[in-house]
């Protein structure tokens, strides 16, 4: 499925799945007053050892339902702290026992079909939410998108289309950003206060997310690095969870957001070129670079991305997700499955979703006397 490497593929990759980390990265650290050093320095060491780890154009997110929580006012940094660490010695404790390769596997085939769907339509859907914001910068990042590939092969589309998009908004007469300013510092420590903000934190943070990482960020994101890159072996549930696990527990005291990996994201990267580690790489190493050197500026800077433009990738990734080779393939008797998660997905979360997906295919096998279907 995957084609040779190309720089520009990885260039285009490295950009191509900013609308799943952009709006929750800059909500925390403009709307919540986290403190970007730690924010962006952690989701650079993230990317850089998720690029060596699994030479794969494997994303690094926020976990969304921690973020939700964070944008309302609903944690403080150290509580947010609190919830990634419990949410990596979670993920650590499924990884290290060998509990999530059984949970990957219990799972039915129909409902993680389902869970992809719900998935991409989310994202397609958020996307054109974003686009219709500002149907200029997105109209213009999408006919990018769709035409420079005819044109010029092998240019690196998503930056491009970014690019050009901010410069109309420039030329429109949004303002621009100063050029950041050269201020090294190394992130602060940051720990709850007590242990009443250490459990609140796990209560509000860390428990909510636990399903949904499982189900997006280890379960699909393993089943889709193993479709297109088959012949890499490195992307399992046990490891996915235990990078994830690993990656929170160093980093949340550092004032990082909670991480994990995504299906969305791999598909993103992918979909704008990307191939090998570089992709990743490259965008936690321009990331850190800002965490560690222009963290009192990097904010304002990545804000002058148009989130329009942003909005015009989601859309051409979530389509991408969505429409799978296994979902027009699925057997007719998967399809009630398959719906119950896409919807339950696209209405409320990857937890509902595979839940209904789950239960709506036990059922159907009960009834019939199958086993669950994995097709």
């Amino acid at each position: 499925m995957s084609a040779r490497p190309s720089l520009a593929g990885e260039v285009g990759g490295a950009f191509g799945d900013l609308g799943t980390l952009l709006p929750i990265m800059l909500g925390a650290i403009a709307v919540a007053g986290f403190a970007p050093g730690g924010v962006l320095t952690g989701f650079g060491t993230f990317l850089l050892a998720t690029a060596t780890i699994y030479r794969l154009p494997l994303p690094v997110q926020p976990m969304k339902a921690i973020g939700a929580v964070v944008l309302t006012g609903g944690l403080s940094g150290g509580e947010v702290a609190a919830a990634g660490l419990a949410t990596g010695v979670m993920l650590l404790a499924l990884g290290a026992t060998g509990a999530m390769a059984w949970v990957a596997r219990a799972v039915p085939r129909s409902a993680v079909i389902g869970l992809q769907l719900g998935l991409g339509v989310s994202m397609a859907w958020l996307g054109l939410t974003l686009a219709m914001d500002d149907p200029i910068s997105g109209g213009i990042a999408a006919a990018v998108l769709l035409l420079l590939p005819r044109w010029r092969a092998g240019w690196p589309a998503a930056p491009l289309a970014l690019f050009v998009a901010g410069l109309a908004a420039s030329m429109a007469g949004a303002a621009m950003p100063a050029w950041p300013g050269f201020a090294p510092a190394l992130p602060a420590l940051v720990l709850p206060q007590d242990w009443e903000a250490a459990w609140r934190g796990i209560w509000v943070g860390a428990l909510p997310q636990l399903p949904l990482t499982l189900a997006n960020a280890v379960i699909v994101t393993a089943l889709l690095a193993r479709e297109m890159f088959p012949t890499n072996g490195r992307v399992t549930e046990r490891r996915l969870a235990l990078t994830t696990g690993a990656g929170n527990l160093l980093l949340a005291p550092f004032g990082a957001m909670p991480m994990c990996h995504g299906a969305g994201g791999l598909v993103a990267q992918h979909r704008f070129g990307a191939r090998t580690g570089w992709a990743p790489a490259l965008r936690g190493a321009i990331l850190l670079v800002l965490g560690l050197g222009f963290a009192g500026d990097a904010a304002a800077l990545l804000g002058a991305i148009p989130l329009a433009a942003v909005g015009a990738l989601l859309v051409f990734a979530g389509g991408d997700l969505a429409l799978s080779t296994r979902l027009v393939e699925a057997r007719p008797d998967c399809r009630p499955a398959i719906a119950a998660a896409a919807l339950g997905t696209f209405a409320f979360d990857p937890a509902v979703g595979l839940a209904a997906g789950w239960i709506i295919e036990v059922a159907r096998g009960a009834l019939r006397g199958d086993r669950p279907a994995a097709e």
